[in-house]
Parts: structure tokens; C-alpha cells; sequence
């Protein structure tokens, strides 16, 4: 099958490689250019413009966005609404908002173009072991690109979610969980370094242990072993974590379904928290106890 691929970063770059070992046959386009004579060493049909790009697309084309969410996405449809037709599909495959997908689903079907989100989760790693991937729009486009998914993903690793925007959903409550498990697991490290028992315990091999049979075994606690392999304590890490929205999303929406998301929340403000090493509100505290207490102050040196 044929498909146009619109971004070759990190994902969006594995993604076609896997596709073109898959058989599959990929147009590629990337604003910076070395991006698509790299891809275009491993087979795939390069373009130095989106004008160029989509006339290399037999019709009706089908175009992959994987582009980062928000302004870009949007910028890119509004350029190729110029050169797409009735019948062709665009499919965002980035962490969008469900939102701005049931927005876009309607600004393009007066047009009668399709539109269809699909949430994407498996990193660096899914050029190997594959994506799984969550799509939302109409059933008959999910059939007619089932093809491409099946070589994406692995066994049982993609799944129709429901309508415009239901990909994205599920992919970001899928992320706002990984926030909390990645939060439990940091927590949980935290009390054995500062365990009696620390001088013992070889964190790579704990983490290993935990994924023999253990109820808190996951791919995640794979990546830990693998990462406390290579720094035992982590000691050349800075603590400051980003978020890239949807565990910002997951929360608003907790809000809005009137869900007590307690541990997604925790999560996301200790991120926050984890990029100021000298809060205001700390010291706020920490004058308040001396106040009322007279207990000691650690002044800044």
C-alpha cells in the first residue's frame, strides 16, 4: 500500500522504515532535507516540497502526519487542503488533542476530505518491536488503511477506538497512567535509597526481579534495569521532567468528566515541581515554621 509520511523525527522517521520493510510504499517529506535523503537510502520516495510530495501520491492519497501537536499540525493541513482533494484521508498521528481533532474532522469534510487521529505509543523501541496504535474517525477509512496499521503494530497492537477524536483519547489517558506509574516506580526507588538497606541493594537487579512474576512487572521496569545498568544511582542525571500535554489533558479532563484522577495529578504537578529546584512556595513553609515554631532556616550561601 502506498502512503505519504509528513515529519521523519524520531518516530515519524522509524515509523517509514518499518513500513518500507513491511513492503509497503512510502512518500516522504521533512522541512529539513537531510531527514528525507536518509529515508530515501532505505527505499522510500523523497520530496523536496509538499507540492511535490503530493504528486507523488497516486489518488485517492493517503497522508500521515507526524508532526508535533498544536500550531504545526494545524499549519500543515492548511497547506495541503490547497493540493488534496474529495476522497483522499489525512491521518495525525502525533499526541494531538481530541479536540482540535473533532474541529479539524468538520473544517475538512465540507471539503470531502477525510481526517482520522491515531495515537501512537512505542517510542525509539517500535521501529523493532512495533507501535500500538489507537485510531478515531469514520470505520469504513479505518478498513480501507488497516493495512498500514497491521504493519506498524504488533499482534493484537492496534485497535478502532471510535469516532473523530476517540484515537487520541484513548492515547492520552494512556499517557496520563504512564505518568502515575512512572511517578509510583520513582517513589518507590526513593524509599530503598533512602532505606537502611541501601549500601545493599543493586537497583538494576531489584528491577529485575520485580519483572519475574511480580504484580508490578512491565516494559517499564525493563527500561529501568536497563537504564540503573548503565548508572547505578543515576548520579549524572539531572531531576528535570518534562511533559509534552497530554498528562496536562488527562487532568483537565478529569475535571471536566467530574473524575478523581488523584494519582495522574500527583504525577503532573510533581513534574512541575521536579523544574524548580528553589520553589517560592518551599520557602514560604519553611519561613512559616520559623515563625511559629522558631524552627531553624537554611539561608542560601
Amino acid at each position: 500500500m502506498q502512503i505519504g509520511i509528513i515529519g521523519l523525527g524520531r518516530m515519524g522517521m522509524n515509523m517509514a522504515k518499518r513500513l518500507l520493510q513491511g513492503g509497503h510504499e512510502v512518500v516522504a517529506y521533512n522541512r529539513t532535507q537531510q531527514k528525507v535523503k536518509e529515508i530515501t537510502k532505505e527505499g522510500a520516495i523523497g520530496s523536496n516540497s509538499l507540492e511535490e510530495f503530493i504528486s507523488k501520491l497516486n489518488y485517492p492519497r493517503l497522508v500521515w502526519l507526524m508532526l508535533p501537536a498544536g500550531e504545526v499540525v494545524d499549519s500543515h493541513i492548511s497547506k495541503l487542503k490547497d493540493f488534496l482533494k474529495k476522497d483522499d484521508i489525512i491521518i495525525d498521528g502525533g499526541n494531538g488533542y481530541y479536540k482540535d481533532d473533532i474541529r479539524r474532522y468538520e473544517e475538512l469534510k465540507s471539503l470531502g476530505i477525510h481526517y482520522m487521529d491515531a495515537g501512537v505509543s512505542g517510542g525509539i523501541w517500535g521501529l523493532k518491536i512495533g507501535y500500538c496504535t489507537m485510531i478515531g474517525g469514520d470505520k469504513k477509512d479505518f478498513k480501507h488503511i488497516e493495512p498500514i496499521l497491521k504493519t506498524l503494530a504488533p499482534k493484537d497492537g492496534y485497535l478502532y477506538c471510535g469516532p473523530t477524536g476517540a484515537g487520541h483519547f484513548v492515547k492520552m489517558i494512556h499517557n496520563g497512567i504512564e505518568y502515575a506509574m512512572m511517578e509510583a516506580y520513582g517513589e518507590g526507588f526513593e524509599l530503598l535509597e533512602k532505606s537502611p538497606y541501601r549500601d545493599f541493594l543493586d537497583y538494576s537487579r531489584v528491577s529485575h526481579l520485580w519483572n519475574q512474576g511480580s504484580v508490578i512487572r512491565s516494559w517499564l521496569l525493563e527500561l529501568l534495569e536497563s537504564a540503573f545498568s548503565k548508572n547505578h544511582r543515576l548520579e549524572s542525571i539531572e531531576g528535570y521532567v518534562e511533559d509534552s500535554g497530554e498528562g496536562r489533558w488527562t487532568v483537565l479532563q478529569a475535571v471536566e468528566s467530574g473524575v478523581p484522577a488523584t494519582a495522574i495529578a500527583h504525577a503532573l504537578f510533581k513534574r512541575f515541581q521536579s523544574r524548580d529546584k528553589n520553589r517560592f512556595s518551599d520557602r514560604i513553609l519553611a519561613a512559616l515554621r520559623n515563625e511559629f515554631g522558631g524552627h531553624s532556616l537554611k539561608r542560601k550561601k
